[in-house]
């Protein structure tokens, strides 16, 4: 399969499950808008197998190199982001993944059994299938009281979380405001956890997103609607070099994680 392949499979399958991010499409091609893709995020379990250093490996194989790593210690992540080492022009990718082993020991009883039933499975594998895991509603809501991201991840599976449009290459905004004001105009929920930009530009990154949108998601034992996939904008600020800044803010990206979050919604 080829990078390009790769990158349509997975607009296809995000798009499916997050509207929100084709109607933002739309209204911006209307526009006469060029969009371009900052970058794709991933989640994952840290775990042997799927955690981030094997998907770190997967996307090597399509040119891309490992360019920084983070933390975020409340919600008990590593992440790393990777860029394309020959061509600029294709998006970077966000790893992350949960240290799961930190929750309780309920919380670790419930993903370690999900994890036991794809332990077999390749990277690429775990992508085409997307939704491998299978928990039921009540273990959906006690994962959700530890994690939203595992509860996210266990509803949902192995695809990608968010697109992001790099605000830089658009044409008929100056800045991040601008953007979020259109989308405010067309009814569009923001995610509004640390304001409704985060950064600026003296860490040479803000960023702003979209709530996620709701899907309904066959559990074990009924269907309910959760957080899917949300739209995210970045705007990146030069460097003394004279270089756009390519890496992530942890403060800022903390807050991006919110967008999956019921209860910020509300």
């Amino acid at each position: 399969m080829s990078l390009d392949i790769l990158l349509e499979d997975l607009w296809s399958d995000y798009i499916s499950i997050a509207p929100i991010a084709k109607e933002i499409h739309d209204i911006l091609l209307e526009q006469g808008e060029e969009i371009n893709n900052d970058h794709i995020a991933f989640r994952t379990f840290s775990s042997k197998g799927m955690g981030i250093e094997e998907m770190e490996v997967f996307f090597s194989a399509f040119g891309y190199a490992r360019k920084g790593d983070y933390s975020f210690s409340e919600k008990k992540l590593n992440a790393i982001h990777l860029e394309h080492q020959s061509d600029a022009t294709y998006p970077k990718i966000f790893l992350s993944e949960l240290r799961y082993k930190e929750l309780s020991a309920r919380a670790q009883e419930i993903i370690e059994r999900e994890i036991t039933k794809v332990k077999d499975l390749s990277i690429s594998e775990l992508f085409k299938k997307k939704d491998v895991f299978s928990i039921s509603s009540s273990e959906y809501r006690e994962l959700l009281d530890e994690s939203e991201y595992g509860a996210w991840l266990c509803a949902l599976g192995f695809r990608a979380n968010h697109f992001t449009i790099l605000v830089n290459t658009l044409k008929k905004f100056n800045n991040l405001n601008e953007l979020n004001d259109l989308l405010i105009s067309k009814g569009i929920s923001l995610n509004r956890a640390g304001g409704l930009i985060k950064g600026n530009p003296d860490v040479y990154l803000e960023q702003s997103s979209t709530m996620a949108s709701r899907i309904e998601v066959k559990f074990t034992d009924k269907s309910e609607t959760v957080p899917s996939c949300y739209y995210e904008f970045a705007l990146r600020y030069s460097l003394s070099s004279g270089e756009l800044y390519q890496g992530f803010v942890t403060n800022s990206a903390d807050k991006i994680f919110e967008s999956t979050n019921d209860e910020l919604a509300k």
